[in-house]
């Protein structure tokens, strides 16, 4: 089976023929890729070709495969499919901008709740009811059609539900903790995870090139950490705990498979995954903070400088662009390559830390900065050179 490396865990179509099939591969194979929250890559697509930013329904298959690639996508061509003619570079060109101001206003929603309601598994519990409320709006007018889910789909796609439940919960406890730049230049060393855990549980052996990348990213996120002012070791535990999390199911979940008659197509998938993570995290929170979400605790929020309206309103726009930006993200890959997709993402990401320092006017040492800006230097040569293919080795004579 011919299949093109995404970012994060991927699901896998194999023997059908679909117009989303690409290059030789044609009617072999899809590959649909899950990305964990908390701000990075996209959470689904569909592999790199000229389509809409609108997903569609696949057909019946006879097998499908739950994977995981690497966080930074692995592409087998760094060129991308770019968009022919003038209008649609300037809807790839908006659609990044958009995908840019939803992660930008997303993490000051986000953090603007979390310093006055330090309730983080309510407000991931909130987010996920919010984009269920969403979803099934869309079944429910018919926009897409609702999916049919069984047994082995279920088994097949649980361990994601759950790797992106805690990954999202641990993002947003760093978040309350934190700074929303210093949790970010700390989810910088997803990479690292990936390759270790890749080597330990893969047998997979990184490259010299793919080692030297990881220096700056290691070195840079240390720098940060010893000189950033809202040092707290829980946020910082939580954001390399998210990075452990959002890696280990990119690996682990590897030999997953299932057999089906039906698949999910990307739409559903997020939407089964979303609706069925706020299902299992709704219990845990009742246990983990109790029942935050009432009058007297969100009215202890105007002690804090947000009176409940306006709690209430932040917390909507939040979830809104929590749920918007990973669709936009997908609809982005559909449109580029993986190299291209993970270069913009790294650009995201600058522009995420430095939005987040400008609004909450961040004292920032020069230190700090630089250890911040080595370690997203490290990230965006780390997502090159996994491009490079090995050359084969030739047995002597």
């Amino acid at each position: 089976m011919h299949t093109i490396p995404m970012i994060s865990h991927s699901i896998v179509i194999s023997k059908f023929s679909h117009p989303f099939s690409s290059s030789s591969s044609l009617p072999l194979s899809l590959r649909f890729t899950i990305n964990g929250g908390g701000g990075g890559g996209p959470f689904l697509s569909y592999p790199s070709q000229k389509l809409p930013p609108f997903p569609i329904s696949a057909p019946k298959i006879q097998s499908f495969k739950v994977l995981a690639a690497a966080s930074v996508p692995e592409a087998k061509s760094d060129e991308p499919i770019k968009p022919a003619g003038l209008i649609q570079t300037l809807q790839l060109g908006a659609m990044f901008g958009t995908w840019y101001l939803l992660n930008i206003y997303f993490n000051i929603y986000n953090k603007q709740v979390l310093k006055v309601y330090p309730f983080p598994a309510t407000v991931t519990a909130f987010q996920f009811g919010f984009a269920s409320l969403m979803i099934n709006l869309i079944w429910s007018l018919n926009l897409h059609p609702r999916p049919n889910i069984t047994r082995s789909q279920l088994v097949a796609i649980l361990p994601l539900v759950v790797a992106h439940t805690m990954g999202n919960l641990l993002t947003n406890i760093s978040l309350g903790k934190v700074a929303v730049s210093f949790t970010h230049t700390i989810k910088a060393m997803e990479p690292f995870f990936t390759v270790v855990l890749s080597s330990l549980f893969l047998g997979e052996t990184p490259t010299f090139a793919v080692v030297s990348s990881l220096v700056p990213i290691v070195g840079g996120v240390a720098l940060a950490s010893m000189t950033e002012v809202s040092f707290n070791w829980i946020g910082f535990a939580t954001a390399m705990a998210s990075n452990l999390t959002n890696q280990s199911r990119n690996v682990l979940s590897k030999k997953l498979m299932v057999n089906e008659e039906e698949t999910l197509d990307n739409i559903n998938l997020y939407s089964l995954i979303t609706i069925i993570s706020f299902i299992l995290l709704v219990p845990f929170t009742i246990f983990l903070e109790g029942v935050k979400f009432t009058p007297s605790y969100l009215q202890s929020a105007a002690c804090q400088g947000l009176n409940v309206r306006e709690l209430c309103v932040r917390s909507v726009l939040a979830a809104f662009c929590f749920h918007a930006y990973q669709q936009v993200s997908y609809g982005i890959l559909q449109m580029v390559s993986p190299v291209s997709h993970s270069v913009g993402n790294c650009v995201k990401r600058v522009v995420v830390i430095a939005s987040s320092v400008i609004f909450f006017q961040i004292p920032l040492s020069p230190l700090n900065t630089l250890g911040t800006g080595v370690a997203l230097v490290g990230v965006f040569l780390y997502s090159r050179v996994k491009q490079i293919k090995p050359k084969p080795q030739t047995k002597a004579a």
